[in-house]
Protein backbone atom coordinates (compact mmCIF):
# COMPACT_ATOMS: atom_id res chain seq x y z
CA UNK A 1 0.00 0.00 0.00
CA UNK A 2 1.31 2.93 -0.41
CA UNK A 3 2.52 5.86 1.91
CA UNK A 4 1.64 9.47 1.30
CA UNK A 5 2.34 12.40 3.80
CA UNK A 6 -0.92 14.53 2.85
CA UNK A 7 -0.27 17.66 5.31
CA UNK A 8 2.54 19.84 3.04
CA UNK A 9 2.30 23.39 4.38
CA UNK A 10 2.60 25.92 1.88
CA UNK A 11 3.75 29.59 0.87
CA UNK A 12 6.80 31.86 1.07
CA UNK A 13 5.90 34.49 3.06
CA UNK A 14 7.31 33.64 6.39
CA UNK A 15 10.65 34.39 4.92
CA UNK A 16 8.69 37.98 4.98
CA UNK A 17 7.56 37.71 8.21
CA UNK A 18 11.66 38.10 9.34
CA UNK A 19 12.20 40.99 7.72
CA UNK A 20 8.58 42.76 9.02
CA UNK A 21 10.92 45.04 11.50
CA UNK A 22 13.26 46.19 8.27
CA UNK A 23 9.87 46.63 6.48
CA UNK A 24 8.55 48.91 9.65
CA UNK A 25 11.89 51.11 9.45
CA UNK A 26 11.37 51.92 5.88
CA UNK A 27 7.85 53.03 6.24
CA UNK A 28 8.94 55.30 9.30
CA UNK A 29 11.26 56.62 6.98
CA UNK A 30 8.67 57.21 4.25
CA UNK A 31 6.49 58.86 6.99
CA UNK A 32 9.35 61.07 8.40
CA UNK A 33 10.24 62.35 5.12
CA UNK A 34 6.53 63.75 4.18
CA UNK A 35 5.57 64.46 7.68
CA UNK A 36 7.24 68.18 7.81
CA UNK A 37 4.85 68.97 4.46
CA UNK A 38 1.71 67.02 6.02
CA UNK A 39 2.20 69.39 9.02
CA UNK A 40 2.58 72.56 6.44
CA UNK A 41 -0.57 71.50 4.75
CA UNK A 42 -2.75 70.74 8.78
CA UNK A 43 -1.71 74.48 9.06
CA UNK A 44 -3.18 75.37 5.68
CA UNK A 45 -6.51 73.53 6.04
CA UNK A 46 -7.05 74.86 9.36
CA UNK A 47 -6.74 78.17 8.49
CA UNK A 48 -9.28 77.85 5.74
CA UNK A 49 -11.61 76.12 8.04
CA UNK A 50 -11.43 72.46 5.98
CA UNK A 51 -9.83 70.08 7.37
CA UNK A 52 -8.86 69.54 11.69
CA UNK A 53 -5.26 68.43 12.40
CA UNK A 54 -3.99 65.02 10.84
CA UNK A 55 -2.13 63.58 14.21
CA UNK A 56 0.51 61.26 14.50
CA UNK A 57 -1.67 58.13 15.90
CA UNK A 58 -3.66 58.80 12.87
CA UNK A 59 -0.94 58.56 10.60
CA UNK A 60 0.42 55.12 12.16
CA UNK A 61 -3.03 54.01 12.23
CA UNK A 62 -3.13 53.93 8.42
CA UNK A 63 0.45 52.37 8.56
CA UNK A 64 -0.21 49.49 10.41
CA UNK A 65 -3.61 49.05 8.00
CA UNK A 66 -0.97 48.97 5.12
CA UNK A 67 1.65 46.75 6.72
CA UNK A 68 -1.24 44.30 7.41
CA UNK A 69 -2.71 44.35 3.90
CA UNK A 70 0.29 43.81 2.43
CA UNK A 71 2.38 41.35 4.97
CA UNK A 72 0.54 39.67 7.29
CA UNK A 73 -3.11 39.07 5.50
CA UNK A 74 -0.85 36.88 2.81
CA UNK A 75 0.93 35.45 5.50
CA UNK A 76 -2.56 34.10 7.15
CA UNK A 77 -3.89 32.99 3.79
CA UNK A 78 -0.53 30.82 3.21
CA UNK A 79 -0.18 28.86 6.25
CA UNK A 80 -3.32 27.13 5.54
CA UNK A 81 -2.78 23.20 4.99
CA UNK A 82 -2.06 22.33 1.07
CA UNK A 83 -3.37 19.00 0.24
CA UNK A 84 -3.23 17.88 -2.99
CA UNK A 85 -4.40 14.30 -4.43
CA UNK A 86 -2.94 11.04 -3.87
CA UNK A 87 -1.63 8.79 -6.90
CA UNK A 88 -3.96 7.69 -9.22
CA UNK A 89 -4.38 5.65 -12.31
CA UNK A 90 -7.47 7.71 -13.78
CA UNK A 91 -7.74 10.68 -15.32
CA UNK A 92 -9.72 13.54 -13.43
CA UNK A 93 -12.14 13.10 -16.47
CA UNK A 94 -12.45 9.38 -16.03
CA UNK A 95 -13.48 10.46 -12.23
CA UNK A 96 -16.26 12.21 -14.29
CA UNK A 97 -16.98 9.23 -16.20
CA UNK A 98 -16.99 7.10 -13.46
CA UNK A 99 -19.33 8.95 -10.90
CA UNK A 100 -21.66 9.46 -13.99
CA UNK A 101 -22.00 5.81 -14.14
CA UNK A 102 -22.39 4.83 -10.76
CA UNK A 103 -24.44 7.64 -9.85
CA UNK A 104 -26.63 5.47 -12.74
CA UNK A 105 -26.82 2.71 -10.79
CA UNK A 106 -26.83 4.40 -7.31
CA UNK A 107 -30.12 6.05 -8.17
CA UNK A 108 -32.14 2.11 -8.89
CA UNK A 109 -31.02 0.75 -5.58
CA UNK A 110 -31.53 4.31 -3.24
CA UNK A 111 -34.66 5.81 -2.72
CA UNK A 112 -34.64 9.27 -3.74
CA UNK A 113 -36.67 12.17 -1.78
CA UNK A 114 -38.05 14.04 -5.14
CA UNK A 115 -38.86 16.78 -3.38
CA UNK A 116 -38.57 20.09 -5.36
CA UNK A 117 -37.57 22.73 -2.54
CA UNK A 118 -35.42 20.35 -0.58
CA UNK A 119 -33.53 19.41 -3.90
CA UNK A 120 -33.03 23.12 -4.96
CA UNK A 121 -32.30 23.83 -1.59
CA UNK A 122 -29.12 21.75 -0.93
CA UNK A 123 -28.21 22.01 -4.81
CA UNK A 124 -27.58 25.58 -4.26
CA UNK A 125 -26.20 25.46 -0.95
CA UNK A 126 -23.68 22.27 -2.35
CA UNK A 127 -22.29 24.45 -5.45
CA UNK A 128 -22.09 27.63 -3.46
CA UNK A 129 -19.71 25.37 -1.35
CA UNK A 130 -18.10 23.46 -4.20
CA UNK A 131 -16.83 27.12 -5.53
CA UNK A 132 -14.60 27.85 -3.02
CA UNK A 133 -13.31 23.95 -3.55
CA UNK A 134 -9.58 24.03 -4.75
CA UNK A 135 -7.84 22.14 -7.72
CA UNK A 136 -9.99 20.83 -10.49
CA UNK A 137 -13.67 21.98 -11.12
CA UNK A 138 -16.00 19.00 -11.22
CA UNK A 139 -20.04 19.84 -12.80
CA UNK A 140 -20.79 18.69 -8.96
CA UNK A 141 -24.33 17.65 -8.19
CA UNK A 142 -26.36 17.41 -4.98
CA UNK A 143 -28.84 15.07 -4.22
CA UNK A 144 -31.23 13.77 -1.27
CA UNK A 145 -31.88 10.56 -0.54
CA UNK A 146 -35.70 9.12 1.29
CA UNK A 147 -33.08 7.51 4.34
CA UNK A 148 -33.23 9.11 7.74
CA UNK A 149 -29.98 7.27 8.56
CA UNK A 150 -27.42 9.86 9.16
CA UNK A 151 -25.25 9.47 5.90
CA UNK A 152 -23.63 11.35 3.08
CA UNK A 153 -21.28 10.19 0.31
CA UNK A 154 -19.48 11.42 -2.90
CA UNK A 155 -18.69 9.63 -6.08
CA UNK A 156 -16.09 10.46 -7.51
CA UNK A 157 -16.10 13.42 -10.24
CA UNK A 158 -19.21 15.26 -8.71
CA UNK A 159 -21.96 13.48 -7.62
CA UNK A 160 -22.95 13.85 -3.50
CA UNK A 161 -25.58 12.48 -1.93
CA UNK A 162 -27.09 13.49 1.65
CA UNK A 163 -30.00 11.51 3.50
CA UNK A 164 -32.46 13.47 4.51
CA UNK A 165 -31.47 12.63 8.21
CA UNK A 166 -28.72 14.85 8.13
CA UNK A 167 -31.11 17.51 7.56
CA UNK A 168 -33.07 16.82 10.32
CA UNK A 169 -29.96 15.86 12.85
CA UNK A 170 -28.09 19.51 11.78
CA UNK A 171 -29.09 21.83 14.29
CA UNK A 172 -28.39 24.77 11.44
CA UNK A 173 -27.17 25.50 8.40
CA UNK A 174 -23.60 25.25 8.75
CA UNK A 175 -23.73 21.96 10.29
CA UNK A 176 -25.65 20.89 6.93
CA UNK A 177 -22.65 22.81 4.87
CA UNK A 178 -20.06 21.13 6.88
CA UNK A 179 -20.96 17.88 5.82
CA UNK A 180 -21.64 18.32 2.35
CA UNK A 181 -18.15 20.54 2.59
CA UNK A 182 -16.60 17.33 3.98
CA UNK A 183 -18.24 15.56 0.61
CA UNK A 184 -16.77 17.55 -1.48
CA UNK A 185 -13.53 17.66 -0.34
CA UNK A 186 -13.66 13.29 -1.29
CA UNK A 187 -14.06 14.56 -4.35
CA UNK A 188 -11.74 16.96 -5.08
CA UNK A 189 -8.82 15.09 -3.40
CA UNK A 190 -10.54 12.05 -5.70
CA UNK A 191 -10.51 9.47 -2.77
CA UNK A 192 -12.83 7.44 -4.69
CA UNK A 193 -10.73 6.38 -7.63
CA UNK A 194 -7.36 6.53 -5.83
CA UNK A 195 -8.89 3.74 -3.49
CA UNK A 196 -9.89 1.98 -6.73
CA UNK A 197 -7.12 2.21 -8.28
CA UNK A 198 -4.67 1.33 -5.35
CA UNK A 199 -6.98 -2.14 -5.12
CA UNK A 200 -7.13 -2.16 -8.72
CA UNK A 201 -3.19 -2.38 -8.59
CA UNK A 202 -3.23 -5.17 -6.00
CA UNK A 203 -5.60 -7.01 -8.21
CA UNK A 204 -7.47 -8.21 -5.01
CA UNK A 205 -11.05 -8.78 -3.57
CA UNK A 206 -11.73 -5.97 -1.20
CA UNK A 207 -12.46 -8.22 2.39
CA UNK A 208 -13.02 -7.44 5.69
CA UNK A 209 -14.13 -9.83 7.27
CA UNK A 210 -17.76 -10.92 6.28
CA UNK A 211 -18.21 -7.61 5.05
CA UNK A 212 -18.14 -6.53 1.58
CA UNK A 213 -15.69 -8.63 -0.80
CA UNK A 214 -16.81 -7.38 -4.29
CA UNK A 215 -15.60 -9.10 -7.63
CA UNK A 216 -12.22 -10.65 -7.70
CA UNK A 217 -10.63 -7.24 -8.72
CA UNK A 218 -11.35 -4.15 -9.13
CA UNK A 219 -11.53 -4.30 -12.99
CA UNK A 220 -9.51 -2.09 -15.23
CA UNK A 221 -11.66 -0.49 -17.22
CA UNK A 222 -14.78 2.19 -16.44
CA UNK A 223 -17.56 -0.04 -17.49
CA UNK A 224 -16.26 -2.56 -15.06
CA UNK A 225 -16.55 0.16 -12.39
CA UNK A 226 -19.92 1.25 -12.99
CA UNK A 227 -21.10 -1.82 -13.84
CA UNK A 228 -22.71 -1.92 -10.15
CA UNK A 229 -23.58 -0.03 -6.91
CA UNK A 230 -21.74 -2.27 -4.91
CA UNK A 231 -18.76 -1.08 -6.09
CA UNK A 232 -19.23 2.08 -3.46
CA UNK A 233 -17.35 -0.47 -0.99
CA UNK A 234 -14.31 0.52 -3.35
CA UNK A 235 -15.03 4.37 -3.90
CA UNK A 236 -16.46 4.82 -0.61
CA UNK A 237 -14.04 2.94 2.06
CA UNK A 238 -11.93 5.86 3.46
CA UNK A 239 -9.11 5.57 5.13
CA UNK A 240 -8.34 7.88 8.54
CA UNK A 241 -5.95 9.47 6.08
CA UNK A 242 -8.84 10.41 3.97
CA UNK A 243 -10.86 11.73 6.63
CA UNK A 244 -8.22 13.61 8.18
CA UNK A 245 -7.80 15.48 4.79
CA UNK A 246 -11.68 16.09 4.19
CA UNK A 247 -11.89 17.31 7.44
CA UNK A 248 -9.28 19.99 6.72
CA UNK A 249 -10.34 21.11 3.01
CA UNK A 250 -14.05 21.20 4.11
CA UNK A 251 -12.61 23.91 7.28
CA UNK A 252 -10.97 25.55 4.46
CA UNK A 253 -14.56 25.24 2.15
CA UNK A 254 -16.16 26.86 5.07
CA UNK A 255 -14.32 29.51 6.16
CA UNK A 256 -13.77 30.83 2.14
CA UNK A 257 -17.56 30.53 1.97
CA UNK A 258 -18.21 32.31 5.17
CA UNK A 259 -19.98 29.98 7.13
CA UNK A 260 -18.51 29.13 11.00
CA UNK A 261 -15.32 26.73 10.05
CA UNK A 262 -16.44 24.87 13.95
CA UNK A 263 -19.56 23.60 12.47
CA UNK A 264 -18.22 20.58 10.68
CA UNK A 265 -16.25 18.97 13.61
CA UNK A 266 -19.31 20.03 15.76
CA UNK A 267 -21.65 18.30 13.90
CA UNK A 268 -19.61 14.95 13.85
CA UNK A 269 -18.52 15.25 17.45
CA UNK A 270 -22.45 15.27 17.88
CA UNK A 271 -23.24 11.90 15.99
CA UNK A 272 -19.78 10.34 17.39
CA UNK A 273 -22.10 10.46 20.62
CA UNK A 274 -25.20 9.06 19.65
CA UNK A 275 -23.05 6.08 18.02
CA UNK A 276 -21.25 5.71 20.97
CA UNK A 277 -24.83 5.81 23.25
CA UNK A 278 -25.73 3.00 21.59
CA UNK A 279 -27.70 4.40 18.39
CA UNK A 280 -25.76 3.16 15.77
CA UNK A 281 -24.78 5.79 12.72
CA UNK A 282 -24.09 4.79 9.06
CA UNK A 283 -22.07 7.50 8.31
CA UNK A 284 -19.38 5.81 10.38
CA UNK A 285 -19.43 2.71 8.35
CA UNK A 286 -17.32 4.28 5.71
CA UNK A 287 -16.07 6.99 6.89
CA UNK A 288 -13.76 6.33 9.89
CA UNK A 289 -13.58 8.53 12.54
CA UNK A 290 -9.75 10.26 12.42
CA UNK A 291 -10.14 11.29 16.32
CA UNK A 292 -9.20 14.66 17.53
CA UNK A 293 -11.52 16.52 15.37
CA UNK A 294 -12.21 19.48 16.97
CA UNK A 295 -8.52 19.75 17.76
CA UNK A 296 -7.49 19.32 14.31
CA UNK A 297 -10.22 21.94 12.97
CA UNK A 298 -9.15 24.50 15.28
CA UNK A 299 -5.33 24.46 14.18
CA UNK A 300 -6.28 24.78 10.83
CA UNK A 301 -9.26 27.48 11.53
CA UNK A 302 -5.77 29.32 13.16
CA UNK A 303 -3.68 28.59 10.34
CA UNK A 304 -6.58 30.86 8.14
CA UNK A 305 -6.34 33.40 10.83
CA UNK A 306 -8.40 32.69 13.50
CA UNK A 307 -12.09 32.70 13.70
CA UNK A 308 -14.00 35.46 11.88
CA UNK A 309 -15.66 37.88 13.85
CA UNK A 310 -18.52 37.68 11.67
CA UNK A 311 -19.85 34.31 10.03
CA UNK A 312 -22.81 32.68 8.97
CA UNK A 313 -24.19 30.02 10.92
CA UNK A 314 -28.26 29.62 9.98
CA UNK A 315 -30.65 30.46 7.75
CA UNK A 316 -34.43 31.25 7.63
CA UNK A 317 -34.01 29.00 4.31
CA UNK A 318 -32.61 26.04 6.02
CA UNK A 319 -35.49 26.02 8.86
CA UNK A 320 -38.17 26.17 6.76
CA UNK A 321 -36.57 23.00 4.29
CA UNK A 322 -35.81 21.11 7.60
CA UNK A 323 -39.82 21.80 8.99
CA UNK A 324 -40.48 20.39 5.45
CA UNK A 325 -38.70 17.56 5.63
CA UNK A 326 -39.67 16.62 8.77
CA UNK A 327 -42.67 17.05 7.89
CA UNK A 328 -42.81 14.37 5.03
CA UNK A 329 -43.85 10.70 5.51
CA UNK A 330 -41.50 8.80 6.85
CA UNK A 331 -39.33 6.45 4.21
CA UNK A 332 -40.46 2.77 3.66
CA UNK A 333 -38.43 0.12 6.16
CA UNK A 334 -35.22 -0.71 4.19
CA UNK A 335 -36.48 -4.49 4.23
CA UNK A 336 -39.84 -4.14 2.68
CA UNK A 337 -38.85 -4.28 -0.81
CA UNK A 338 -36.02 -6.44 -0.60
CA UNK A 339 -37.68 -8.97 2.13
CA UNK A 340 -38.29 -11.88 -0.45
CA UNK A 341 -34.77 -11.47 -1.93
CA UNK A 342 -33.18 -11.82 1.55
CA UNK A 343 -35.04 -14.67 2.17
CA UNK A 344 -33.74 -17.03 -0.66
CA UNK A 345 -30.23 -15.81 -0.18
CA UNK A 346 -30.34 -16.78 3.46
CA UNK A 347 -31.66 -19.84 2.92
CA UNK A 348 -28.94 -20.59 0.40
CA UNK A 349 -26.51 -19.78 2.64
CA UNK A 350 -27.74 -21.45 5.52
CA UNK A 351 -27.14 -24.94 3.28
CA UNK A 352 -24.07 -24.09 1.83
CA UNK A 353 -21.03 -26.41 3.41
CA UNK A 354 -17.27 -25.41 1.86
CA UNK A 355 -15.03 -28.38 0.81
CA UNK A 356 -13.23 -30.07 3.49
CA UNK A 357 -9.62 -28.79 3.68
CA UNK A 358 -7.82 -31.23 1.77
CA UNK A 359 -4.49 -32.92 3.28
CA UNK A 360 -1.94 -31.71 0.60
CA UNK A 361 -0.73 -28.07 0.69
CA UNK A 362 0.35 -25.65 -2.17
CA UNK A 363 2.04 -22.65 -1.80
CA UNK A 364 1.50 -18.92 -2.84
CA UNK A 365 3.41 -16.02 -2.81
CA UNK A 366 2.72 -12.03 -3.11
CA UNK A 367 4.49 -9.23 -2.25
CA UNK A 368 4.16 -9.56 1.43
CA UNK A 369 4.69 -13.44 1.87
CA UNK A 370 4.61 -16.55 0.82
CA UNK A 371 2.45 -19.06 2.43
CA UNK A 372 0.44 -22.74 2.13
CA UNK A 373 -2.39 -23.57 1.85
CA UNK A 374 -4.74 -26.48 1.25
CA UNK A 375 -4.38 -27.64 -2.83
CA UNK A 376 -8.19 -27.33 -2.94
CA UNK A 377 -8.86 -23.75 -1.39
CA UNK A 378 -7.80 -21.30 -4.15
CA UNK A 379 -5.88 -17.61 -3.75
CA UNK A 380 -7.55 -14.49 -5.04
CA UNK A 381 -5.29 -11.26 -5.26
CA UNK A 382 -1.34 -10.28 -5.27
CA UNK A 383 0.68 -7.86 -4.58
CA UNK A 384 -0.20 -6.27 -0.67
CA UNK A 385 -3.65 -8.33 -0.29
CA UNK A 386 -4.99 -12.16 -0.59
CA UNK A 387 -7.60 -13.98 0.11
CA UNK A 388 -7.53 -17.66 0.50
CA UNK A 389 -10.95 -19.57 0.23
CA UNK A 390 -12.16 -23.04 -0.01
CA UNK A 391 -14.86 -23.66 -2.66
CA UNK A 392 -18.10 -22.77 -1.31
CA UNK A 393 -16.00 -19.71 1.53
CA UNK A 394 -17.20 -17.00 -0.01
CA UNK A 395 -21.32 -16.43 0.33
CA UNK A 396 -23.37 -14.22 -0.86
CA UNK A 397 -24.61 -11.77 1.88
CA UNK A 398 -27.83 -11.43 1.16
CA UNK A 399 -27.05 -7.85 -0.73
CA UNK A 400 -25.60 -8.94 -4.23
CA UNK A 401 -21.87 -8.90 -2.61
CA UNK A 402 -19.41 -12.01 -1.64
CA UNK A 403 -18.49 -12.34 1.99
CA UNK A 404 -15.67 -14.07 3.51
CA UNK A 405 -16.99 -17.04 5.83
CA UNK A 406 -14.21 -20.19 5.78
CA UNK A 407 -10.58 -18.80 4.66
CA UNK A 408 -7.86 -16.63 5.20
CA UNK A 409 -7.08 -12.97 4.72
CA UNK A 410 -3.79 -11.46 4.06
CA UNK A 411 -3.63 -7.95 3.67
CA UNK A 412 -1.07 -4.67 5.28
CA UNK A 413 -1.95 -1.79 7.07
CA UNK A 414 -0.74 1.72 7.69
CA UNK A 415 -1.23 2.80 11.60
CA UNK A 416 -1.77 6.40 11.73
CA UNK A 417 -1.31 9.12 14.32
CA UNK A 418 -3.78 11.75 14.90
CA UNK A 419 -2.36 13.81 11.69
CA UNK A 420 -2.73 11.27 9.44
CA UNK A 421 0.98 10.65 9.14
CA UNK A 422 1.94 7.14 9.06
CA UNK A 423 3.07 6.16 12.96
CA UNK A 424 6.38 4.93 13.68
CA UNK A 425 8.65 4.85 16.39
CA UNK A 426 11.74 3.42 18.20
CA UNK A 427 12.62 -0.08 16.84
CA UNK A 428 9.04 0.52 13.98
CA UNK A 429 9.69 -1.51 11.00
CA UNK A 430 13.13 -2.92 12.23
CA UNK A 431 14.73 -6.10 11.71
CA UNK A 432 16.20 -8.25 14.61
CA UNK A 433 18.67 -6.70 17.36
CA UNK A 434 17.38 -3.08 16.20
CA UNK A 435 15.96 -0.76 18.71
CA UNK A 436 14.50 -1.51 21.88
CA UNK A 437 12.86 -4.76 21.79
CA UNK A 438 10.02 -2.89 24.31
CA UNK A 439 8.99 -0.21 22.78
CA UNK A 440 8.85 -2.39 19.40
CA UNK A 441 5.94 -4.62 21.22
CA UNK A 442 4.49 -1.28 23.24
CA UNK A 443 4.47 -0.09 19.31
CA UNK A 444 2.58 -3.55 17.88
CA UNK A 445 0.26 -3.13 20.37
CA UNK A 446 -0.51 0.18 19.35
CA UNK A 447 -0.94 -0.53 15.84
CA UNK A 448 -2.89 -3.76 16.49
CA UNK A 449 -5.46 -1.96 18.78
CA UNK A 450 -5.58 0.37 15.99
CA UNK A 451 -6.72 -1.69 13.48
CA UNK A 452 -9.01 -3.64 15.76
CA UNK A 453 -10.79 -0.33 15.93
CA UNK A 454 -10.92 0.49 12.56
CA UNK A 455 -12.00 -3.51 11.74
CA UNK A 456 -14.89 -2.83 14.19
CA UNK A 457 -16.16 0.55 12.69
CA UNK A 458 -17.27 -1.61 9.60
CA UNK A 459 -18.24 -4.64 12.26
CA UNK A 460 -20.37 -3.05 14.54
CA UNK A 461 -20.79 -6.48 16.12
CA UNK A 462 -17.25 -7.52 16.47
CA UNK A 463 -16.01 -7.74 20.06
CA UNK A 464 -12.37 -8.71 21.27
CA UNK A 465 -11.78 -12.51 22.97
CA UNK A 466 -8.78 -12.50 23.43
CA UNK A 467 -5.66 -10.24 22.81
CA UNK A 468 -2.15 -9.35 23.61
CA UNK A 469 -0.60 -13.03 23.23
CA UNK A 470 2.53 -12.63 21.80
CA UNK A 471 4.03 -14.95 19.45
CA UNK A 472 6.70 -15.53 16.56
CA UNK A 473 6.12 -15.71 12.72
CA UNK A 474 9.28 -16.65 10.69
CA UNK A 475 11.02 -15.28 13.89
CA UNK A 476 9.26 -12.08 14.17
CA UNK A 477 7.46 -11.15 16.85
CA UNK A 478 3.85 -11.33 16.75
CA UNK A 479 0.65 -10.61 18.24
CA UNK A 480 -2.46 -13.14 18.17
CA UNK A 481 -5.84 -11.74 18.80
CA UNK A 482 -8.49 -13.35 18.82
CA UNK A 483 -12.59 -11.52 17.88
CA UNK A 484 -15.68 -12.66 17.66
CA UNK A 485 -18.34 -11.17 14.87
CA UNK A 486 -21.39 -11.59 12.68
CA UNK A 487 -21.47 -14.78 10.53
CA UNK A 488 -22.84 -14.18 6.79
CA UNK A 489 -24.09 -17.45 7.22
CA UNK A 490 -25.96 -16.41 10.29
CA UNK A 491 -24.72 -16.78 14.07
CA UNK A 492 -21.16 -16.19 15.12
CA UNK A 493 -18.04 -16.01 13.60
CA UNK A 494 -14.29 -16.46 15.11
CA UNK A 495 -11.67 -14.32 13.86
CA UNK A 496 -7.91 -14.90 14.74
CA UNK A 497 -6.26 -12.20 13.82
CA UNK A 498 -2.18 -12.20 13.66
CA UNK A 499 -0.25 -9.21 13.38
CA UNK A 500 3.53 -8.34 12.52
CA UNK A 501 5.11 -5.41 11.99
CA UNK A 502 7.14 -4.51 9.17
CA UNK A 503 8.99 -1.40 8.07
CA UNK A 504 5.54 -0.48 5.37
CA UNK A 505 3.27 -0.69 7.84
CA UNK A 506 1.21 -4.01 9.99
CA UNK A 507 1.18 -7.10 8.37
CA UNK A 508 -1.99 -9.47 9.06
CA UNK A 509 -4.02 -12.33 8.57
CA UNK A 510 -7.23 -12.89 9.89
CA UNK A 511 -8.31 -16.42 10.35
CA UNK A 512 -12.39 -17.01 9.74
CA UNK A 513 -14.73 -19.52 10.06
CA UNK A 514 -18.29 -19.81 11.82
CA UNK A 515 -17.74 -20.63 15.71
CA UNK A 516 -19.63 -24.23 15.36
CA UNK A 517 -16.74 -24.91 12.86
CA UNK A 518 -13.91 -22.91 13.94
CA UNK A 519 -11.89 -25.85 15.59
CA UNK A 520 -12.29 -28.45 13.08
CA UNK A 521 -10.39 -25.75 10.78
CA UNK A 522 -8.08 -24.08 13.85
CA UNK A 523 -5.30 -27.23 12.96
CA UNK A 524 -5.21 -26.28 9.29
CA UNK A 525 -5.40 -22.10 10.43
CA UNK A 526 -1.96 -23.49 12.18
CA UNK A 527 0.15 -25.20 10.03
CA UNK A 528 -0.89 -22.27 7.38
CA UNK A 529 0.52 -19.95 9.88
CA UNK A 530 3.69 -21.74 10.53
CA UNK A 531 4.40 -22.17 6.93
CA UNK A 532 4.50 -18.07 6.62
CA UNK A 533 7.79 -16.70 4.84
CA UNK A 534 7.74 -13.10 5.11
CA UNK A 535 9.29 -11.49 2.04
CA UNK A 536 12.23 -9.41 3.72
Amino acid sequence: MCAWNPLVSGGDYLAEATNLKEFEESERNKLSSKEAVMDRQDVGNREAGRIGPITESLRWAVALVTLWALVLAPLAQAARTQLKPGWNMFSTQQDVEVGQQVSKEAEKELRMLNDRRVDNYVNNLGRQLAAKAPGEKYPYQFKVVNDRGINAFALPGGPVYINRGVIEAADNEAQLAGVIAHEISHVALRHGTNQASKASAAQMPLAILGGLLGSNSVGATLAQLGASFAVNSILLKYSRTAETQADIMGTQILYDSGYDARAMAQFFEKIQAQDQGGQPVEFFSNHPNPGNRIQRVGEELDNLGGARRSYNTDSRDFDQIKRTVQSLPAPPSKGQPLQADSGRNDGGRQGSQPEWPSDRFVSVQNALLSINHPDNWQAYGQADAMTIAPRGGMVDDGNGNQALAYGVIVNIYEPLDSYGQQLQGPGYGQGPGQGSRQDSRALLVQATNQLVQELRLSNRNMRVVRSGEDISVNGSNALSTYLSNDSPLGGRETNWLVTVQRPDGLLFLVFTAPDRDFQSYENVFRQMLYSVRINR
